[in-house]
């Protein structure tokens, strides 16, 4: 069975940003969006897991950027998961032209039992005849930041639209990115540094809730938090030169 999906992708107008080039945003969405068809093909997708009392969360996800392609440009994007651990495994993605690496990234997702809320063992998750690599193509660690930013520079805040929600009731992954981005002004964004991007969750948010965004400027890029009404931070997004 095929460990690996790859598909041809155009750069439509809906998918660019002021620059019209492929959005920061809109890069995870398609690296979401083919996950999801993998995982269906695979038949570990939404509805053969909701099956089988599970579903499948992000935990983190990374990018490193090369050059973004502009609009209209044909690319190819492909995935493919990595041998599991006990209870957290990892997705690859690469974005390419005609053999050009223009970005490549990676998530880490967990199975959580739908009754309990709480993590599954990865174990049975994939097909037994499924052959997985053991080697990272994108072996880049995660970054590991400071939680606390109650000192950091607060840069606007953000409530929780009916338009945000995925089928779990939360808001979606990308929402977060959109809200972030949503928050920096187009001249902010052009000093913004952009070759790495992470997202790292935290705490689901839920429709009506305000989040609170503060950002720290570092000597590698900039920090961002997204902190619920009770402080709690919901997810931090890092940015890298």
């Amino acid at each position: 069975m095929e460990a690996k999906l790859s598909r041809e992708l155009t750069i439509l107008p809906s998918l660019c940003d002021w620059e019209v080039k492929l959005s920061i945003p809109d890069l995870f969405a398609q690296f979401m969006d083919i996950a999801t068809l993998h995982a269906e093909a695979l038949g570990v997708g939404e509805a053969a897991l909701e099956d089988r009392g599970m579903y499948w969360i992000t935990v983190k996800t990374k990018a490193r950027i090369y050059r973004r392609p502009r609009m209209m440009e044909r690319v190819t994007l492909s995935t493919r998961p990595l041998l599991p651990e006990k209870v957290r495994a990892i997705r690859e993605y690469r974005l390419e032209q005609n053999g050009e690496l223009l970005a490549e990234g990676k998530t880490e997702w967990a199975v959580i039992d739908a009754a309990t809320g709480r993590p599954r063992a990865t174990a049975g998750v994939f097909p037994a005849e499924l052959e997985l690599a053991t080697e990272p193509s994108y072996p880049e660690p995660f970054a590991r930041l400071d939680p606390d930013f109650s000192d950091a520079e607060q840069i606007g805040a953000y409530r929780v639209r009916s338009t945000d929600i995925d089928l779990l009731g939360h808001m979606n992954n990308i929402a977060y990115l959109r809200a972030f981005f949503g928050l920096l002004s187009v001249e902010e964004q052009k000093t913004m540094p952009k070759g790495g991007v992470e997202i790292i969750f935290r705490m689901p948010c839920f429709e009506g809730e305000l989040l609170t965004v503060r950002r720290r400027i570092t000597e590698t890029g900039w920090e961002l938090a997204a902190l619920r009404e009770d402080g709690k931070p919901a997810v931090f997004l890092k940015l890298d030169k």
